[in-house]
């Protein structure tokens, strides 16, 4: 894991579905232990849908706060 992928997690947007236009953090752990049971996607969005995954599963959301805080500083 590196700080890119933590860092897409808190920009990049679910390209599609129920979800979709939701950043990637902040999608609900129901929705990402559904995943979980029926396949993440291939490829860079499953890799990251995974990683969240992994991160709710384990309550480490706060390792993402600094990186959302980050995301709405004002230029």
């Amino acid at each position: 894991m590196n700080t890119s992928s933590l860092q897409e997690l808190v920009t990049m947007k679910m390209p599609y579905g129920k979800y979709k236009g939701t950043i990637l953090c902040y999608l609900p752990e129901p929705y990402l232990v559904w995943y979980h049971s029926k396949g993440f996607p291939e490829g860079k969005l499953g890799m990251l849908l995974h990683t969240m995954y992994e991160i709710k599963l384990n309550g480490l959301e706060y390792l993402l706060t600094p990186l959302k805080k980050s995301q709405f500083k004002p230029s």
